[in-house]
């Protein structure tokens, strides 16, 4: 390969032993870079990949003297193996393992039910939170918020329930041999991380550092003393804080470096992708590739569209299946499934036993509470679509879904687009604009509210996924939002952090309905 600049520039900086943070943008080639540090040096290193498949690439592009794993395989190398009998147990309803933890008795809270049922699930939900952070105790922080009970004195009563349960449940996964809570890769990777281990290695090189759990951030600081620490990302694509993500590259005690080339698009997208980049307060602004002629237009058929929520997944899935197409769905239809089916129990006069519904006893208590409750009016779409179509058509259109391989189109959330890129893209409608601010403008029209941080960074995910087309689609009112044109609209622009309402870096904030739910 012939390096560019920037990536010339890193193989020099890791060349120092310095520890290095790099700042990479959409198809800048991150993993091309990490390979040309590791060709640079006989020495020792490991590779900290995302996932297994990225893992799995990375090992046939490194050289012999670097190791590709996860985290998660690390963990297993060290300590998971002792719990390969739990691994291997049979999975069972959470109220069963709940009821083994002595959860036999409900509880009210603020005026609502909590069956015994839905404290086990809460329990449970309440360990793998505290798996990913960095904390070495349970804490009520661990414990999820949910639906009708977001209020800081309610969910302070539901932790003081819910904690000790929790406990017992941690103390129950500290036996290798058995237990009565299902063991899974998250336990054994905190009773690694909380045994403080060193990793054998001259160098680490960590991968999608913007969204590394807690639990890996400290596992991999900690090694600081006796190896040189590299981690990558794009701070701009930190869109997992939902799951206990966060971007530890901002406080990273490195040398700072970027690779700014993109080799996904053409200059038109990078100016749309800058657009994005420069509201969500990042520290890059992207090259496109001038060989490569994207353009930004209207797309019939596109390859993939890209939805804000599972409900706006849904309602693409049944648009395309009525114009006759095979739909494909990243991830599976599992997810959708699920909130379908429970929509369903709703609908037919049942409880409901998914996360995000649980607390519902009607389907007219869920409908009110998603058309009057600000908390709730994500879920307005999957009550329109239930009430307008019915449940059984929405399940009957999800059973339809085709493998991606073999669909004409793909239909994705853009969080598990992440990472994606496809020919022709569009932007679902369900991306919708701020609402507007009390504020007039000259000419006596509303001011749109501000862009949240969290919503440009998503937003610049879904528009960095296209190589030849992209359709703006239901992002389509960013060309008429001050914040999307500084230049043309100081007059009217409210006072604002340089990323948005919420500063340079939020946490996004978790949305039923979205991928952070489906997960």
């Amino acid at each position: 390969m012939h390096p560019t600049n920037e990536q010339a520039a890193a193989a020099d900086a890791f060349r120092t032993g310095d520890h290095l943070v790099l700042q990479a943008g959409a198809g800048t080639g991150k993993t091309t870079t990490l390979a040309l540090l590791a060709a640079t040096t006989p020495r020792r290193g490991r590779y900290i990949a995302f996932n297994k498949a990225i893992a799995t690439d990375a090992a046939t592009r490194f050289p012999s003297t670097v190791q590709c794993k996860t985290a998660h395989a690390l963990a297993y190398a060290a300590i998971g193996h002792r719990y390969r009998d739990r691994l291997n147990s049979p999975r069972q309803p959470g109220w069963k393992t709940g009821q083994a933890l002595g959860i036999t008795k409900p509880a009210r809270i603020g005026g609502r039910d909590l069956s015994a049922k839905t404290l086990s699930n809460t329990a449970l939900r309440t360990v793998t939170h505290y798996c990913h952070s960095a904390d070495p105790t349970l804490a009520r922080h661990h414990v999820p918020r949910l639906r009708g009970l977001e209020a800081d004195q309610l969910h302070t009563q539901l932790a003081a329930v819910v904690l000790p349960y929790a406990a017992r449940a941690w103390a129950d996964l500290q036996h290798p041999d058995q237990g009565v809570v299902r063991f899974d890769h998250d336990h054994y990777l905190k009773i690694w991380a909380l045994s403080e281990p060193k990793i054998p290695a001259d160098y680490l090189l960590l991968d999608e550092a913007q969204d590394t759990n807690p639990v890996v951030e400290q596992v991999f600081t900690a090694q600081r003393d006796h190896a040189q620490l590299v981690m990558v990302g794009d701070s701009a694509q930190a869109i997992y804080g939902w799951r206990g993500a966060r971007d530890v590259m901002a406080g990273f005690d490195g040398t700072a470096l970027t690779l700014s080339q993109s080799f996904r698009f053409g200059p038109h997208l990078a100016t749309e992708a800058n657009r994005w980049l420069a509201i969500a307060g990042a520290p890059i602004r992207l090259d496109g590739t001038d060989a490569i002629p994207t353009e930004l237009g209207t797309v019939d058929e596109p390859d993939a569209v890209l939805c804000r929520t599972n409900v706006g997944a849904i309602a693409e899935v049944m648009h395309h299946l009525a114009a006759g197409r095979g739909v494909g769905l990243v991830g599976g239809g599992e997810a959708l499934r699920a909130l379908a089916t429970a929509a369903r129990d709703l609908t037919e006069g049942r409880r409901t036993w998914h996360p995000e519904l649980v607390l519902f006893p009607t389907w007219g208590e869920l409908r009110e509470y998603a058309e009057h409750d600000p908390a709730g009016h994500d879920l307005l779409p999957l009550v329109d679509l239930v009430d307008k179509h019915g449940a059984d058509v929405l399940l009957n259109a999800i059973n339809q879904l085709t493998h991606e391989h073999h669909a004409e189109v793909t239909i994705s959330t853009a969080h598990k687009a992440k990472g994606r890129e496809w020919a022709n893209v569009k932007i679902a409608g369900d991306f919708t604009a701020p609402k507007d601010t009390d504020q007039k403008d000259e000419n006596g029209r509303p001011v749109p509210g501000p862009i949240e941080g969290a919503e440009a960074r998503l937003a610049y995910v879904a528009v960095t996924r296209t190589r030849h087309r992209l359709d703006l689609g239901g992002l389509s009112w960013i060309r008429n939002h001050p914040d999307g044109n500084p230049s043309t609209t100081l007059s009217v622009r409210l006072s604002r952090s340089p990323g948005g309402a919420d500063g340079p870096h939020p946490v996004p904030a978790v949305s039923t309905g979205s991928a952070a739910n489906a997960s």
